[in-house]
């Protein structure tokens, strides 16, 4: 089964730095087929039998401590979960959005209690946000950088794990993993 992992917070303002070829061998040393990454933000597709994603999650953040010394959230997620979080984007072909401000934020697991009061009260008059199971969607049309809605304030308000990619990115891991299935 082909899986796409996405890592929380390593290469950003010169922490918890790791090169993506260390990254790659890593997981081949743990035994994953067809080791892919795409670009420095820690997002890797790779192919497994052996294991559910949940086992996953905990195999690569347990190895990623080990070889590299540091603590790093893992999102695995199957290609027919990643179709559906980008299938169920309700900005997506808002005609009055620039998809360059676009951004997904993928949740590790179920929200128990959402917190949307707060959460919609922090965003900008310009901003949108809409909340999944599986991922919360973002709109942010002065830039990532600059929205009150940072990761960290995602997972606060919905207790859970979470990282961010834009939607260029987010397509492209799926392209990368359907060719896999394909492949």
């Amino acid at each position: 089964m082909t899986y796409i992992s996405i890592l929380r917070g390593i290469n950003v303002s010169g922490q918890k730095i790791i090169a993506m070829d260390a990254l790659r061998k890593m997981y081949e040393y743990l035994g994953f087929r067809n080791v892919q990454t795409y670009i420095q933000s820690g997002n890797v597709i790779f192919q497994d039998d052996r294991y559910e994603s949940y086992e996953l999650t905990t195999k690569i953040s347990n190895q990623i401590l080990n070889q590299f010394g540091f603590q790093v959230p893992v999102i695995v997620l199957t290609v027919e979960t990643l179709e559906r979080i980008i299938t169920n984007n309700p900005f997506k072909n808002e005609q009055s959005k620039d998809a360059r401000y676009l951004h997904v934020t993928f949740l590790a697991s179920r929200p128990v209690m959402v917190d949307c009061v707060d959460i919609l009260m922090r965003k900008s008059d310009d901003e949108d946000v809409a909340i999944t199971e599986e991922a919360l969607y973002l709109y942010c049309p002065n830039g990532y950088g600059k929205t009150k809605l940072t990761n960290s304030f995602i997972e606060a308000k919905l207790n859970v794990v979470a990282t961010t990619r834009n939607w260029k990115t987010t397509n492209e891991l799926l392209k990368i993993s359907q060719k896999e299935v394909v492949g």
